[in-house]
This record gives C-alpha cells, structure tokens and sequence, in this order.
C-alpha cells in the first residue's frame, strides 16, 4: 500500500495507465450500450438538472458519453457548459455551450466556447479514469476538477460518469482529493456516502438525494457569507 506522495502519485500514473488501456479496450459496440444505459439514468434521475446549469466534459480516450444526456437536459431547460483550463494548478473555467456554438481547440485539443459566457455550474458530470469504493474519482493527473469543486461555493453537485470497468478497491485519497456525490455507471446510480457507494434502488431517489444536498450546501454557503 502506498502511503508516502511520491509513492502514491507513482502508483496512481501505473493505475491511471492500466485503467486507460482496459477502457479503450472495451468494444466500441459494448460502449455504447453501456452510454446509452448511463444517458437514461442521468435523465430520468436527475431531473434537478433541467433548471440548472450543467458543467459536462467532451468525451476521449473511451469516456462515458454525456452529450446526449446534455442535449436531453437542455430540451428541459439547463444550461451546459464546457471546462476550459486557464492555468496550470488553478480551477477550471467554464464557458457556456450549445449546439453549433463557435469552438476552438483547448487541452487535448477538445472544444472549447469561444462566444459562450463564463458560468458558474450549479453540478458538474465529471470523467474519471477510475473510481473507488468511497466514491473518490481518479483522474488524468492535472487535479483540474478537485481544485474546481474546492473553490465553488456552494460546492455544486458531482456526478461521475463511469464504467464498471473502471471501479477499483481505493485511489489513496489524499487531503485534496474531493469526493463524489454520485456515481452513475451501467450498472445504476450510486450515492456516495460516509460509508462508501450505495447502489440506488430506483433512478428517482437519486433527485430526492441531490435536492436534498444543493439545500444544505446552498444553506451552508449562505450562512458562511452572512
């Protein structure tokens, strides 16, 4: 078990590396099966989301596809918005996307707005390389997404989009390192709890959940600004 930083960081690029290679691996027909099961739970689940704006990244290297869930969310009346890096080691930025919007490429050479307004997403889908048991999400190494859901107040709700395939025992969190509050996988809807994942029995407990939290977190902000 790694314990020091430097051992951690050694192994989570191994892990991040293994995790890439058995996702990319998976075929293209099993993918979109497995996207096409996510696209349902994250519409039907989360129906909070059609009145907000929705942070959501664009799909590479075998990541769960949000686009069509976006675009379902957006017929309800959210907002999307894409990420765009400003700088190395600082929280993401994000610009409000719709189709046909002009883009340009950014890191990774992924679109990025480049007439959207700056917005402040109210939750965020976010793509982890894996995920653990504790609802913790591995992610390409920048730790863009941590240091993003740290700087909001109120903290906007975290989805994780995923394939079972990328479940693992643990990432060794560390002190920076924020959790999930959901994980939605083929395989269901996962609330992250004190204890661990806990796999939803039905899609509309997951709305009840997030109402529940932007509620408290929003509470929180507020008292905290007061």
């Amino acid at each position: 078990m790694p314990t020091e930083p430097a051992d951690v960081a050694a192994w989570r690029k191994a892990e991040r590396a293994r995790l890439l290679a058995a996702r990319e691996a998976i075929p293209l027909a099993e993918r979109r099966e497995d996207d096409a099961r996510i696209t349902e739970r994250v519409v039907e689940g989360f129906a909070l989301l059609r009145g907000l704006v929705v942070g959501f990244y664009w799909p590479f290297k075998g990541e769960v596809d949000p686009r069509v869930a976006l675009l379902r969310l957006r017929e309800g009346g959210a907002r999307a918005a894409l990420p765009v890096v400003i700088e190395k080691k600082a929280p993401l930025q994000f610009r409000e996307w719709w189709p046909g919007c002009v883009t340009q490429p950014g890191v990774f050479d992924l679109p990025v707005p480049v007439e959207g307004a700056i917005v402040v997403p109210d939750a965020v889908l976010a793509p982890p390389v894996g995920f653990d048991a504790r609802g913790y999400r591995l992610g390409y190494g920048g730790g863009y997404f941590d240091r993003t859901l740290a700087a909001l107040s109120p903290r906007p709700i975290a989805i994780a989009l995923a394939r079972e395939a990328s479940r693992i025992e643990t990432i060794h969190p560390q002190p920076y390192d924020v959790p999930m509050d959901f994980v939605v996988t083929e395989g269901g809807i996962h609330q992250v709890t004190a204890s661990g994942l806990r796999l939803l029995a039905e899609a509309a407990q997951a709305g009840r959940i997030a109402e529940a939290i932007r509620a408290g977190r929003a509470a929180g902000a507020g008292a905290s600004g007061a």
